[in-house]
């Protein structure tokens, strides 16, 4: 275990199609009622248990977590656990230019922020509140300044919808020294309305970038980093390229989730939490939430994108499980 993900609310301002949509994230949703949320207190006890089994890198997210209110405390009593030693932050970018100035001096390390297209009107389709590109680009140029630096931004390529931003993306970001990290459309949860159909492949998306800007091939950072990375072959920047669906990389998982409720989740895919909030409330000792946390870790044996990859060169469609949990809850 190497990376917790600590989703701080499942609250968010955007409804993007592939996360949230709006048919179901309607008006009249129950989003958690705040006294089920894990106080900073609960999530930075948590953090620094988890760090005592190998946590090394900490990312926190949503729902968009800048929706939580004084999130730069939290981001404080992190930062001062011992053996933690990248704190990051997962944002859309709406709020950022508003906020990166203190997150940063309360430290964090970095920041990646999600942004699916440069055009108004393709990314307003994805994020389906008609909010403008120029503010999320405001809002990582902010975090740039601020120090949260390398800043990665997070497309989600979706066939039909985004595939020709792909270029513009690349371009405009290799030109600005951040780095893209191009996501193909996964089935988190069951409400987004997956189809293989919809996903556009690495190989393709590669192919694309390639053509215009040769890249050649990076070793990951660590065992189990998610992105394939890629240099441009004339040494000016990166991209990366995350594949659960045509790559699956399981067996390589060094990622644990937290979701905003407590619930310990060992796969993004996964249908099945476990309870971490109870026992902690209920006043059990660091060994015992310490013992929980290694017994869940160590029964793990998530492998549905390594399923899905096969079960998708036999059936045209598979089949959605209503229970999984969904991405605004896990945290992506």
């Amino acid at each position: 275990m190497h990376d917790l993900r600590i989703s701080v609310t499942d609250r968010c301002n955007f409804r993007c199609t592939y996360c949230m949509p709006r048919e179901v994230y309607g008006r009249d949703f129950a989003f958690l009622p705040r006294a089920e949320l894990l106080t900073f207190e609960e999530i930075a006890r948590l953090a620094r248990l988890f760090a005592t089994l190998g946590v090394r890198k900490v990312r926190l997210t949503g729902g968009e977590p800048l929706l939580r209110r004084d999130l730069p405390l939290l981001v404080r009593m992190l930062k001062q656990i011992p053996g933690i030693d990248d704190l990051t932050l997962t944002t859309n970018g709406s709020l950022l230019a508003r906020h990166a100035r203190v997150l940063a001096d309360a430290g964090l390390d970095r920041a990646s922020v999600s942004l699916d297209s440069l055009d108004d009107a393709v990314f307003a389709r994805m994020n389906d509140v008609g909010f403008p590109v120029s503010a999320v680009l405001e809002g990582i140029e902010a975090a740039a300044e601020a120090g949260l630096r390398p800043i990665k931004v997070n497309m989600v390529v979706r066939r039909g919808i985004n595939e020709e931003s792909i270029l513009p993306m690349a371009r405009y970001f290799r030109e600005r020294g951040h780095v893209l990290r191009l996501i193909e459309y996964m089935d988190v949860g069951h409400t987004n309305g997956w189809r293989l159909d919809d996903v556009v492949p690495a190989s393709e998306i590669l192919a694309r970038i390639d053509a215009e800007m040769p890249l050649v091939g990076l070793s990951p950072n660590y065992t189990g980093e998610v992105a394939n990375r890629w240099a441009y072959r004339d040494g000016h920047g990166e991209v990366g390229v995350i594949a659960s669906v045509s790559q699956p990389f399981c067996g390589d998982c060094s990622r644990a989730r937290l979701t905003a409720d407590g619930q310990l989740y060992t796969c993004l895919f996964a249908s099945t939490g476990h309870d971490l909030r109870a026992p902690l409330r209920h006043g059990a000792a660091d060994d015992e939430l310490l013992a929980a946390v290694s017994a869940v870790w160590r029964a793990r044996g998530d492998r549905y994108s390594e399923l899905r990859s096969q079960a998708t060169r036999e059936l045209p469609i598979l089949v959605s499980d209503p229970n999984r949990v969904e991405m605004s809850r896990i945290g992506g």
